[in-house]
């Protein structure tokens, strides 16, 4: 009939098939591509972060006198290098990620995961383990896996809102899942911490990245579980008392951690924020000085990550001291408050550790290394309040999957006391306050913009 728009022919519906499309294969590409890349930075940001710290050890074992001459300063320089264009660097790098995903702006997202910003996190947060700083990497290594798929994707044509959030959050992914080695959780933690849905379009483009960025490590390092092959198991019934507690006392404590690096105008988190906003390095000085103080009172120190520690708490054999999970727990208050580069996983791991070996202690008939296990579980749930996240990373760093339920148990339990301390999650308070701080500048440039010169 006339009018009526005439039947696509078989080439026409062969080029619009998804399998068939240069733009969607280009795409394809350039992910596996970028994802390539991010599993070879991850693979060289843990090499050189284990190299820094044993560097750091190395010098720091001629004297109980060394830190106090290295770590204070390292905090220094740090926050003064940090205060200008590398702002974006402080902190873990996750809140950076949600906040660059949630804000669909391009200077914005710019300004939070460009090359210079990817490249200046992994140096700085070199340079704090180098410095003794009780961090992390991982939350780094996903900053820096969402800077780099992100400007790939803008380099090559792909910086609309909606296909530059999708490298974003592939990027994420991939970084965590490098980082770890472990895939699943890179996933899962996409879905749980990053973005909160999971599209249908989105799920092939997340696993792939995951995939191929998992590959990589696997083929540099090999196929290894973290924390190593761990054999723990925890019987039905009165073991599970040892889910009550490390449930309660993860979520407590992770929920009180939370809080107290969450800025705020009011109270005591205000008063410190306004002493830091007058003095920043000086006030960064002063927290290094207290990790130096602290880590005299343990017996293996609270530097870097903590993972040594963690591990002989989980293997049976350590001799950190019953206050070890407290004073670490501290000392990652100081580095976090310091506002200097580096993550809070592998610090917060090692806390639940220490705090598990306690709980472990209170249970005699319960496998120690199940309880150790559980701790770390559920006081990185408290932190985050990410259960599902907290619990796959647990199962997959220790490639044990005997403890499945009392894990994912511990796990749901320390995220609804946490909720009880800290009603918001960690990284996406911290994510809101970069938010609104975008919203602020905006709203003063638009006051100050004439308005017949404002865009329509």
């Amino acid at each position: 009939m006339p009018g009526d728009t005439p039947p696509l022919s078989r080439l026409d519906r062969l080029r619009r098939n998804e399998w068939l499309s240069p733009e969607q294969w280009r795409r394809r590409i350039l992910f596996w591509t970028g994802a390539v890349i991010v599993g070879l930075a991850a693979v060289f940001f843990a090499k050189a972060a284990d190299y820094a710290f044993e560097l750091f050890h190395g010098v720091a074992s001629h004297g109980w006198w060394v830190p106090l001459l290295i770590t204070p300063p390292t905090f220094a320089l740090l926050c003064w290098l940090t205060q200008g264009a590398l702002k974006a660097t402080r902190g873990s790098g996750i809140p950076q990620a949600i906040a660059a995903l949630k804000v669909e702006d391009e200077g914005f997202r710019t300004r939070l995961l460009s090359l210079k910003v990817a490249l200046g996190k992994m140096a700085l947060t070199l340079a704090a383990l180098l410095g003794g700083a009780s961090v992390g990497r991982e939350g780094p290594t996903v900053h820096v896996g969402a800077g780099l798929l992100y400007s790939m994707g803008k380099r090559f044509g792909f910086a609309d809102p909606t296909a530059a959030g999708r490298f974003i959050l592939a990027g994420s992914a991939a970084g965590l899942a490098a980082a770890f080695n472990t895939p699943l959780a890179g996933v899962v933690f996409a879905i749980e911490e990053m973005s909160g849905t999971f599209e249908h379009r989105m799920s092939g483009t997340l696993l792939t990245a995951v995939i191929v960025a998992g590959v990589v490590s696997l083929g540099v390092v090999g196929n290894y579980a973290y924390f190593g092959d761990i054999t723990a198991a925890l019987p039905l019934g009165k073991a599970w008392l040892a889910v009550l507690l490390t449930g309660i006392v993860g979520g407590l404590a992770g929920g009180l951690f939370a809080r107290l690096i969450i800025p705020s105008a009011s109270g005591f988190r205000g008063a410190l924020g306004r002493l830091r906003g007058r003095q920043p390095v000086v006030f960064a000085a002063f927290c290094g000085l207290a990790l130096v103080l602290l880590s005299m009172a343990s017996a293996n120190g609270l530097y870097g990550t903590g993972y040594a520690q963690a591990r002989a708490i989980l293997e049976g054999h350590s001799d950190t001291g019953p206050l070890f999970g407290v004073l670490k727990f501290l000392g990652n208050i100081a580095s976090s408050w310091a506002g200097i580069p580096g993550g809070i996983f592998s610090p917060a791991l090692a806390v639940g550790a220490g705090l598990g070996g306690n709980i472990a202690h209170l249970l005699p008939g319960a496998d120690v290394s199940a309880v150790v296990l559980l701790g770390m579980a559920a006081y990185l749930s408290g932190v985050t309040q990410a259960p599902l996240t907290a619990a796959v990373i647990s199962l997959e760093l220790t490639a044990n999957h005997q403890m499945a339920l009392p894990i994912m148990a511990a796990c749901l339990l320390a995220r609804g006391v946490s909720a009880l301390v800290c009603r918001v999650p960690v990284y996406k308070a911290l994510a809101e306050t970069l938010m609104a701080g975008f919203e602020e500048e905006r709203a003063r440039r638009d006051a100050s913009t004439p308005q017949e010169t404002r865009p329509s």
